[in-house]
């Protein structure tokens, strides 16, 4: 992807230390100006974040990032694109999802190439599992939707599955438009050959 100019080589970093990891995050703390919000959790080295949140000025992301390494990667890229509307911050995804997100405050919530903890006895660390559509639903607004992908089938069969059996969330397809924007690992694990795992899930708007 291409990025645009940055128009503030000074512009501070985008990372931000939360005051209190027990409260929700307020967007007036992390973003010049009140716009829908989407999540993304593990956001790799940014590749994903930073092109997308580029191409949707008028949309506030939210990049959530357990590893410092990778955070100070997505942080440079969205401040050599000159964006205002990323912000990062460094926690655990599943505790930010449930913890730290407002109710019902985000549209998007995107999960791309998450650990796939492949041994049995590891599968209970996996990111995506049977009580993720319950937070995903709690920190969605109604219609707002979950994006997932992966390489690895036998957890792309968990994820559906999960979700499948969530009465929070119904099935639909991932724009062709989301999937030109691809994360690190994706460019890479498609240069070898192996294809990409999207599915896609709609919140349900309960009476």
């Amino acid at each position: 992807m291409t990025f645009l100019p940055s128009t503030s080589p000074s512009q501070a970093s985008l990372i931000h230390v939360p005051g209190n990891f027990f409260e929700n995050l307020r967007p007036e703390d992390l973003f010049p100006g009140v716009q829908p919000l989407e999540v993304e959790l593990g956001s790799g080295d940014g590749s994903f974040l930073a092109a997308y949140a580029a191409a949707w000025p008028n949309v506030n992301f939210l990049g959530v990032e357990r590893l410092l390494g990778r955070l100070r990667k997505l942080d440079k890229k969205a401040r050599r694109a000159g964006l205002t509307n990323v912000c990062c911050v460094r926690v655990e995804a599943s505790y930010c999802l449930e913890f730290m997100i407002p109710k019902s405050l985000a549209r998007v919530v995107h999960v791309y190439f998450p650990d796939p903890w492949p041994k049995r006895r590891h599968h209970k660390n996996r990111l995506v599992n049977e009580r993720f559509p319950e937070i995903a639903a709690q920190a969605l607004g109604p219609g707002g939707r979950v994006f997932l992908r992966t390489d690895d089938a036998p957890y792309f069969e968990q994820m559906v599955a999960c979700f499948e059996k969530s009465p929070d969330f119904g099935p639909e397809q991932t724009p062709e438009s989301l999937k030109k924007f691809v994360t690190d690992f994706e460019r890479g694990f498609n240069a070898r050959g192996i294809p990409t795992r999207y599915a896609a899930f709609r919140k349900n708007q309960h009476p």
